[in-house]
């Protein structure tokens, strides 16, 4: 199997009997359900406002330039990304993992370069490096699941 394919393919939750008995196991489930529902939220919150009542603030002027349209404009497609962001964590998350740490990197650069918002951009590198951690679970996950499918 490519390594793409494999990076793509679904990993299954692990059973419950593992996830009493392993913390791994555990940590795995926690991160990949964080990691689904947050950028979900934050992407739908993107047109709802609920979380702040300017998005757009956190938009840097380099990386609105980017964006077309106005900065509102570009925000509803920062949200649309991060709700497909986490539909791909819940279906592939050693691909999806990578994909949320390279999103985290780009808010940590935007956020560096509106300035005022390190905290924020630190928080974001503690994400970044926990996304990171779900694909490294979730290969070993993927991993496990291939040992078992190959010996029965």
């Amino acid at each position: 199997m490519s390594t793409v394919a494999a990076a793509l393919r679904p990993i299954p939750i692990p059973r419950s009997n593992e996830l009493r008995r392993d913390p791994a196991a555990q940590a795995f489930v926690l991160l990949r359900i964080a990691f689904t529902v947050a950028p979900i939220l934050f992407g739908l919150d993107k047109f709802a406002n609920v979380l702040t009542d300017d998005w757009t603030k956190y938009l840097s002027s380099e990386f609105n330039s980017l964006l077309p349209g106005s900065a509102a404009a570009g925000m509803h497609i920062v949200g649309v990304i991060e709700v497909v962001a986490g539909l791909v964590v819940l279906v592939a998350p050693r691909f999806g993992g990578y994909l949320v740490a390279a999103w985290l990197g780009g808010i940590i650069v935007n956020l560096l370069l509106v300035g005022g918002y390190g905290d924020i951009a630190l928080r974001d590198f503690g994400l970044m490096l926990s996304a990171l951690t779900l694909t490294r679970l979730a290969s070993a996950y993927a991993d496990r699941d291939r040992t078992a499918v190959d010996l029965r």
